[in-house]
Formats: C-alpha cells, sequence, structure tokens
C-alpha cells in the first residue's frame, strides 16, 4: 500500500509512523509512505498558503491551490506504480472513523491524506476528495494526529503488518465486539488469579470462554455496539446467561 500525507508539518507525521510496527513495516518495504509539504507548492512569493474568506468571517482558510497542485505531483510520480486511490479530507463534519472504515481503507493500494489547519479549507479542494473522515465531535488544532491514528489502524490490518496473523481478527471491533480479558504470567499475583479455564488446555472450552467475555465485555461498557450485530444463536444464548448473572450480582 502507499500512504501519501499533504501537510504543513511533515516532521509531526514522519517521526511517529518511523517508529514501532508501521515503522518496521515502513523499513521492509511491506508499506510505502511520503509525507509531503504542500507549501513547497504555493505560488505565493511570501510562501502563504491561507487568506480570508470571501465574504469577511473569523480565522483564515487554506486556499485550494497548494493542495491541488502537491496532490497533482503526487499522482504523477505514482502512476506507474499506484492508481489514484481514495483521497481522504480529515475534518471534524467528515464520517466518523471506526474499525469499519479502517477495515474498508485497508483495502485499497493508495490512500492520500489531506491534513488542514487554520480554520478551514477552501471548498474547491473538495474536488479531488473521495471521502471526509473525522475521529468524532471535537475540533483539533490540525489534522496531523487524526491521519496518523487512521493510517495505523489501517496499516495494522494490512498482510505481514502484524507478526501474528491472528492479532487483527481478534482485536477488540474486529467483530463487532470489545476484546475478551487476556492474562499472562504469573498465575496468580496478589491474590488476583487467572482463570482456571485459560490455563486447562482445553481449547474448546477456551473458545467459548473468550467468546462469552467478549459478549460481557461489550454488555458492560459499550452496550450500543450490540444494537449492531446480527448474533448468532449461541451469542444469545450467552448474552442472556450474562444478563441473568449481572441481575443476580446486582
Amino acid at each position: 500500500m502507499r500512504i501519501d500525507v499533504l501537510t504543513l508539518f511533515p516532521e509531526m507525521v514522519k517521526v511517529p509512523l518511523n517508529e514501532s510496527i508501521i515503522g518496521k513495516a515502513i523499513e521492509k518495504d511491506l508499506l510505502d509512505v511520503e509525507v509531503t509539504d504542500f507549501r513547497d507548492y504555493t505560488d505565493d512569493k511570501q510562501n502563504h498558503v491561507d487568506d480570508y474568506p470571501y465574504g469577511g468571517g473569523a480565522g483564515m482558510l487554506l486556499q485550494a491551490q497548494p493542495i491541488l497542485s502537491a496532490y497533482e505531483d503526487t499522482v504523477a510520480k505514482t502512476a506507474d506504480k499506484y492508481p489514484k486511490g481514495k483521497v481522504i479530507l480529515v475534518d471534524p463534519a467528515g464520517k466518523t472513523f471506526n474499525q469499519q472504515v479502517a477495515q474498508e481503507l485497508a483495502q485499497e493500494e493508495h490512500l492520500t491524506f489531506i491534513c488542514g489547519h487554520y480554520e478551514g479549507y477552501d471548498e474547491r479542494i473538495r474536488s479531488i476528495v473521495t471521502d471526509e473522515i473525522s475521529l468524532g465531535d471535537f475540533v483539533l488544532t490540525g489534522g496531523e494526529l487524526p491521519a496518523m491514528v487512521m493510517i495505523d489502524a489501517t496499516a495494522r490490518l494490512l498482510p505481514e503488518i502484524l507478526g501474528n496473523k491472528e492479532s487483527a481478527p481478534s482485536d477488540s471491533f474486529s467483530n463487532g465486539l470489545l476484546e475478551y480479558p487476556q492474562y499472562t504470567r504469573p498465575a496468580e499475583y496478589q491474590g488476583l488469579k487467572v482463570p482456571e479455564v485459560l490455563m486447562n488446555g482445553n481449547h474448546k472450552l477456551i473458545a467459548e470462554w473468550r467468546e462469552k467475555e467478549s459478549l460481557r465485555r461489550t454488555y458492560q461498557r459499550r452496550p450500543d455496539l450490540l444494537e449492531n450485530i446480527e448474533l448468532t444463536a449461541q451469542q444469545r444464548h450467552l448474552l442472556a446467561d450474562i444478563k441473568m448473572e449481572e441481575s443476580e450480582d446486582n
């Protein structure tokens, strides 16, 4: 996968992406990431990339020309190897990013993220945009942090990025549910014990326990998620047991 990031603060993006699993993926050429400072593409002699909005109003808007020119250049440089792909405008007015969106983006060969600053964008920038995505109903000083979150969540779903191929499918939200509790050594610490079922070697019982505890955690912490999931008959039975257990405990 090729990922282009158009930003005014390239180092803010480069440094985190060069660390940890994503950094290793870039080193191994499993992921191709290019960060472009669109200020380098401005036609303004003073290197301005923003201006006052027509009709008045507070703040400054990013001009269309530097961003569109930067995008056209990245397309030209990558045309022989990658399709144009999705162009993502990081914007608080966009659809909310979640695991399903990450899975959809992971199917693409080429992603371009446009990171904004100031009051907003000249509307003409949207002429190249395929998707507008937000992290949620709040406003940040720029689009770099949301873009990095989206890149990390998307890239880790690609083949060979994670060391264990089973890691991504078992993550929270991958099947619509929160992940089950996990434990490592020692078996007991300060009176807190690992559930016996996880140490008995019976993989069928372990799988059943994990499914039930995944449902329990989702029911306790994010019951809203259950409204959008088509549960199996087994899961509905387990959820009924959980609700009964919860009512007895209370």
